[in-house]
Formats: structure tokens, sequence, C-alpha cells
């Protein structure tokens, strides 16, 4: 595609780098985030219902890893509360329609969301791995008062590392068209703005080399122990590789696109048509970033041995009732 490269008047009018480029809003782009969106609310809203439900209602044994998978949900009810907005955004041609206020918020509730998704994965898995490979150790024998403790300080630290999200204005008016943007739009980033840049990087990279961390010690302890064997032990390397694929899938395209908008932004700022496409790449990278609210489910499965019994329970519970109400029915009848 080509690319026209703004002029040095037309870009001192604006606060985006590259204006042209950054008002570029590409249809087909839109359109597979409104269809992408739609699916994963459709999906994800009753899965991470059912979800809650069984936490809340269903879960006898409250233990600490069941505290930091029912934190995950609620991480990501702040998500399905949010998407709605993106996919009307991205419907008119990513112009905002809800007013700066809202803009700030909604930016503020995703960010959270993935900060506190990433943030519970990563305690999950290494609740797992010390369970394994250090049982004795004091994190293996969290108490619930313990882990009710580290959730409150991973809320209150996500919450403290977003809120310049609440303080900065997003919103950038040309013309007809507002757009609502906080990752690699500006020409000069605001400083409160460039430490959640941090933080974007950083939670990703640093919980994503423990949990390979994380895998790879368990499965080597396991190899020299030869425990390979035991279900319990098998079940602790699937949900740690569980965790880290869906780690992997959701969060590094965005992470990598991002990178590079910077990259070009910072070392050619010239070069709009290499911005425009990691840009591009940036946005439609966000879909993969919300299909977590989707996969955490699966997570859910792996992770904890309760939870999945309770699924199959209801499943099985729900199955034995279609089967049996025709009969009943017949012999009433009768």
């Amino acid at each position: 595609m080509d690319v026209t490269v703004p002029t040095t008047e037309a870009s001192n009018k604006s606060n985006l780098h590259c204006p042209f480029i950054s008002l570029n809003t590409d249809g087909a782009g839109n359109l597979f985030l409104t269809i992408v969106m739609s699916i994963e609310m459709i999906v994800g809203l009753p899965s991470n219902t059912v979800a809650l439900w069984i936490f809340w209602y269903r879960m006898k044994l409250w233990k600490a890893y069941t505290l930091f998978l029912f934190n995950l949900v609620l991480a990501d009810f702040l998500l399905i509360i949010s998407v709605p907005f993106r996919i009307d955004t991205h419907q008119r041609g990513e112009n905002w329609v809800f007013g700066s206020v809202w803009c700030r918020v909604n930016h503020f509730m995703l960010t959270v969301n993935r900060s506190a998704s990433i943030a519970f994965m990563t305690v999950v898995a290494l609740h797992r791995y010390f369970k394994v490979v250090h049982p004795q150790n004091c994190i293996s024998r969290m108490t619930r008062t313990h882990a009710c403790l580290l959730v409150c300080l991973i809320w209150t630290t996500v919450i403290a590392l977003s809120i310049p999200l609440l303080a900065t204005d997003l919103l950038h008016e040309h013309g007809n068209i507002v757009l609502c943007r906080s990752f690699s739009a500006y020409k000069e980033v605001p400083l409160l703005l460039r430490g959640q840049y941090v933080a974007f990087i950083l939670e990703f990279f640093l919980p994503w080399l423990l949990l390979l961390y994380c895998s790879v010690r368990i499965t080597c302890f396991l190899r020299q122990r030869q425990m390979s064997g035991q279900k319990k032990v098998r079940r602790a390397i699937v949900a740690v590789g569980v965790i880290s694929l869906v780690f992997t899938v959701c969060f590094m395209p965005g992470v990598i696109t991002g990178l590079g908008a910077l990259y070009v932004q910072k070392v050619h700022p010239t070069d709009c048509a290499s911005y425009w496409f990691f840009t591009q790449g940036f946005k439609l990278c966000i879909a993969f970033t919300y299909l977590n609210s989707t996969l955490d489910p699966v997570i859910y499965c792996f992770s904890s041995s309760e939870f999945r019994d309770v699924v199959k329970s209801s499943i099985d519970h729900i199955c034995l009732a279609k089967t049996f109400t025709p009969v009943n029915s017949t012999s009433s009848n009768q």
C-alpha cells in the first residue's frame, strides 16, 4: 500500500506522530477486529459467567490457588465490560463518541485487565512450580490469609501502575474523527505515559521468562526423580504448559508490534510507511490480547482439579436430567 508522508507543516499542527498515517483507519482491519472481538464476547461472557458461578457457589475448598483463579475471573470481567465500547468504535472507523472521561476509564480498565491477568496467571504457575519442585517451601504451604494479602498487593500495584491513564487526555481530535489511543500515537509521549510504556513491556517479558523457567525446571526435576508417571505431577506440568501457551499467544504479538512501532518512531521518525505497518499490526494484535479472557476458563480446568470436577458433575447432572425427563413424562402419561 502506498503511504503518503505528511509535510512538516501538517505534522506541526498535530500532536500525533505521522498524523496522516495515524489517522489512516484501515476498513478491513476494523472489520476484522469487530468480528473477532464480537466472537470473543459471545464466547467469553457465558464461559466466564459460568466460571464465576462455579467459584462462588460450587467450590467447597478455597485454597490459595483457588483464590488466585477466582481473581483471574474478576479481571476478565473488567475486559468484558470494556470491549463492547471498542467494538462500537471500530464499527465507526475508530471514531470515539463516548467522551474524554470514558476514553480514559476504558483504557484504564483494559490495562488493569491485562496486567491483573498476567499477574494472576504467573502466580498460579509459580504456585504449581513450588508445589512440585519445592513442596516444603513456605510458598507451597501458603495459607488462605497469606493468599488474600498477596491478592490485595497485586490489585493495589496493578491499579497504581494504571492510574496515569486516568490522568492523561487520550483523545485526539482531527476534523470529524476523534481517536481514543494511548500507545504509539504521540509525537511526544507525555511523561505520565512513559512509565506506562515501560510497564507494558516489562510486565510481559519478566513473567514470560518466569513461566519458561518454571516449565523447564519442572520438566527437568521430574525426569531426574522419575516422577512423571504420577497423576498429580502430570497435572502440574500440563497446567504450567497451558498457562505459558495462553500467555505467549495472547500477549506476545501486541508487545512485538508495539516495540516495532516505538523503534521506528525513535530511530527512523520519517519512515511513516514502516510506522503505519507496525501500528496497524499492533491494532490487529489487540484481538489476541482480548483473547485471554476467552481462553482463561481452559486454565481453570487444567489448574484446579476441584473446578474440573465441578464442571464434570454439572455436565453429568444436565445429561442425566435430559435422559430421564422423557421417561418420566411417558410414565406419568400412562
